[in-house]
């Protein structure tokens, strides 16, 4: 049936559809899986020429489809238009009744359209501080046409922009839609208008007029809530003194702390230590502080409100009017920030603060706030009879001699003694680091110079302990001579207040005298341990550094190279010819000390000897059936048989079979295939394998060597792959002999050898002759010094 549009809904104003020529009947029955039943299923809606489906109970579109016939989804609205909504910005008048200038008020709205079910909704965004209920202002609802049309309900074609709709009594005019509805109505194929610019709305105008500030010099309202809120917990704070040198006083340190935010100070004072003063710090309260003070007020002097005596003569009958003028009242004015910066003088109720320096924070603070940048300091001023520095290390009284000094210290420091401390993380790095020298004690007594002695220096807490080497016949107990301690350096006064000066490791070097407790002992050697760690820290040790000693050297050989070159080498032919020449520890010595004297210690040329040493170590002397049939003894006692293993990932890691591949690469294998080896057996295996000449070791060899299966090898117990299996004997007579080529290259001087031959010999056989200070000239005594060098080592 088809009904006119506005009429009501009475017999004779419905028609019937001519068009439609089926009629179905709705089935209530149905069969499912054989059974009869009662069909409670709704039918769906009936389908529109265009494709899409049509709900009865939504309004119609007058609108073509944007989809050819019978080519769109056939979905009910619910689901096509599922979360579709269409948002238009609108507004409304609302009249005022009671505002001076404004008659209306224009209140914004948002109207959503839901696609749907055709329900309507409007939402008023808040606006802070607008004064107004603001939100929901039509809940989502089907809302009806504006009368005669009451009887139909609004639709999407209803709105569009720059059109005024009517819903319940209120005129909302549509201005703008967000980008969605605009390109879904031009697709329904409605056009829609360009947005409309809203009204403005005179109540903002007037609050924007009040609001802005008026002509003249108007000091601006304070707010101190608002002041509160911005500037808590920031405080100004200023370093100022307050001269008070009268008989009994001096100059007051004080601390000037302003608070933004309530305009407050407070000064607090800094009491010097020992000055007597160690009361309470508060020199002023907290509080705003005036610019002038005129003394105390009297009570009821200040009050707040002026009350004038109009009539009456006696206390009971009196009137009172009081003053709305103030005529009486004095204005105070309180100091501010900007009353606050260095050289400023500040009157504290009589007493003259002088501001002389800021912090940082308030330093900040008046760069960007008033442009300053000048911050410099003022002075403080002190009277003649105070003290230099209150600030000085305290003095301590003198050693007495009992005990150590630092125990003395904590005495005098504390009421509890308490034992002194220990430098902890020096005695774990350095635990068991013991630098020993051979030293011999000089006298004037002939059998204590022939006494041998070992220093020992533990470098983890600084203490010295003397060995000496019992000698056959010397009538001489070896042993302990002096137990481990510290040793004060000698000349230094005893009983002092002065923390006394101890040996240090840099004290000790081999030609040093010093004297250990009333002994003078001479360094005559030291042990290899003692030499490589003073060659390994050059900054430490000065005698061992070998740049300083070629600085040294280069300097004072600069005009006597040649007297030097002829000392040392006899016959300079091998020189010209730029082979390499050798000398001996004694020629090497003999010729620097004959030129450099005492400017150059023994210490300092055993340095170099070592650094330009022609000595080599002794070769491998690992014997290569011992050592394989070691190896074949752990490989039988753990039943290794992972050959082909180790064969496959030789060849993972060499693709191209080369034979011989690097150390590092076959140390590698033989660890990660989880051989029985330890680590010392590996080194003797690879140290007796064939090399190239890059040094890479033969693959094949090592999987010959590794075969139980391929013959059969010594058998033999075990043994510890340490030290029984390779000995290794240690190289210590590196720097008897001198390369003297690299030296005469390192120290780059020109040589300026003589062109006569006789003048030359005769100059290397003056030199030749030269010998050592420290080597005597009887060979027994030679010798006895040898046999002494190789105990102490």
């Amino acid at each position: 049936m088809l009904r006119i549009p506005g009429m009501p809904l009475l017999p004779g104003t419905l028609f019937r559809d001519v068009s439609k020529g089926h009629y179905p009947k709705p089935q209530s029955l149905a069969n499912v899986q054989g059974l009869s039943m009662l069909s409670d299923r709704q039918q769906p809606p009936p389908a529109e020429s265009g494709g899409v489906t049509v709900d009865i109970s939504c309004p119609p579109v007058g609108a073509s489809s944007i989809y050819p016939p019978r080519s769109g989804p056939r979905m009910p609205p619910w689901l096509a238009y599922d979360k579709k909504v269409l948002c238009f910005h609108a507004y409304f008048k609302q009249t005022l009744q009671e505002v001076y200038h404004a008659p209306y008020l224009v209140r914004k709205v948002k109207i959503y359209y839901y696609l749907e079910d055709g329900t309507l909704e409007i939402y008023e965004p808040r606006v802070d501080n607008s004064g107004i209920v603001q939100g929901c202002v039509v809940h989502r609802q089907r809302v009806q046409k504006a009368p005669p049309c009451d009887n139909e309900f609004m639709s999407l074609i209803d709105l569009n922009v720059d059109q005024t709709v009517q819903i319940f009594d209120r005129q909302y005019h549509i201005t703008d839609c967000d980008p969605f509805t605009r390109s879904f109505l031009n697709k329904r194929g409605i056009t829609v208008p360009d947005p409309v610019k809203s009204p403005c709305d005179p109540t903002e105008e007037q609050r924007k007029r009040e609001n802005q500030p008026r002509s003249g010099n108007l000091i601006p309202k304070n707010h101190p809530f608002a002041q509160f809120l911005k500037y808590d917990r920031q405080i100004l704070k200023f370093q100022a003194y307050w001269d008070d040198r009268t008989e009994f006083g001096d100059v007051r340190k004080l601390e000037v702390c302003y608070y933004l935010s309530d305009d407050t100070i407070e000064i607090k004072e800094q009491h010097i230590r020992n000055s007597g003063r160690d009361g309470p710090t508060v020199f002023l309260k907290r509080g705003r502080l005036a610019r002038e003070f005129e003394g105390l007020q009297l009570p009821g002097q200040m009050t707040p409100m002026t009350l004038l005596n109009v009539l009456g003569t006696n206390m009971r009958n009196v009137r009172y009017c009081v003053d709305p003028l103030n005529t009486g009242n004095k204005e105070i004015h309180y100091y501010r920030e900007k009353d606050l910066q260095i050289g400023s003088v500040i009157n504290v109720y009589g007493r003259a603060v002088v501001i002389t320096e800021l912090d940082p924070f308030t330093q900040n603070y008046y760069r960007q706030r008033y442009g300053i940048q000048d911050f410099t300091p003022l002075p403080i001023p002190a009277r003649s009879d105070d003290c230099a520095d209150h600030r000085s290390e305290r003095q301590l009284p003198p050693y007495n001699g009992w005990g150590s000094y630092e125990d003395s210290v904590g005495n005098c420091i504390s009421v509890e003694p308490k034992p002194p401390k220990s430098d902890f993380k020096k005695f774990i790095k350095y635990d068991r680091y013991v630098l020993r020298f051979g030293a011999k004690m000089l006298s004037t007594i002939k059998a204590n110079c022939e006494r041998i002695f070992v220093i020992s220096y533990y470098l983890c807490d600084d203490t010295l302990q003397i060995q000496e080497i019992a000698v056959r016949n010397s009538g001489f107990l070896g042993g302990e001579f002096m137990k481990r301690t510290r040793l004060e350096l000698p000349g230094q006064e005893r009983f002092s207040c002065k923390q006394p000066q101890y040996y240090m490791p840099w004290n000790f070097f081999v030609g040093s005298t010093m004297s250990l407790k009333d002994f003078i002992f001479h360094i005559v050697s030291a042990d290899e341990y003692t030499l490589v760690y003073m060659e390994h820290h050059p900054d430490t040790f000065p005698h061992a550094n070998v740049g300083v000693i070629m600085e040294k050297v280069k300097s004072a050989l600069q005009n006597r190279m040649a007297e030097f070159v002829g000392s040392c080498v006899p016959d300079c032919t091998d020189l010209e010819k730029k082979r390499d020449v050798f000398v001996s520890f004694e020629s090497f010595k003999g010729a620097l000390i004959s030129i450099m004297g005492n400017q150059i210690s023994d210490h300092e040329i055993i340095s170099l000897c070592r650094h330009f040493s022609a000595e080599k170590s002794q070769p491998n002397a690992c014997d290569r059936s011992t050592v394989r049939a070691a190896a074949h003894l752990e490989l039988k006692r753990t039943l290794w048989n992972a050959r082909d293993d180790l064969m496959e990932h030789f060849h993972h890691i060499n693709p191209t079979n080369q034979p011989f591949l690097p150390e590092v690469k076959v140390r590698s294998a033989l660890r990660g295939c989880r051989l029985p080896f330890s680590l010392e057996l590996i080194d003797n295996i690879l140290s007796i394998l064939n090399r190239n000449e890059c040094d890479d070791i033969e693959v094949c060899d090592l999987m010959n060597f590794i075969d139980v299966s391929c013959g059969k090898g010594c058998d033999m117990l075990p043994v510890n792959h340490a030290f029984e299996l390779c000995p290794k004997i240690p190289f210590l007579n590196k720097g008897r002999v001198v390369n003297f080529t690299c030296f005469l290259r390192e120290i780059n001087l020109p040589l300026n050898l003589p062109a006569g031959g006789e003048k030359n010999n005769d100059a290397i056989a003056e030199g030749g002759r030269i010998m050592p200070p420290s080597a005597m000239p009887d060979t027994d005594a030679h010798k006895m010094h040898e046999e002494d060098a190789q105990h102490v080592a």
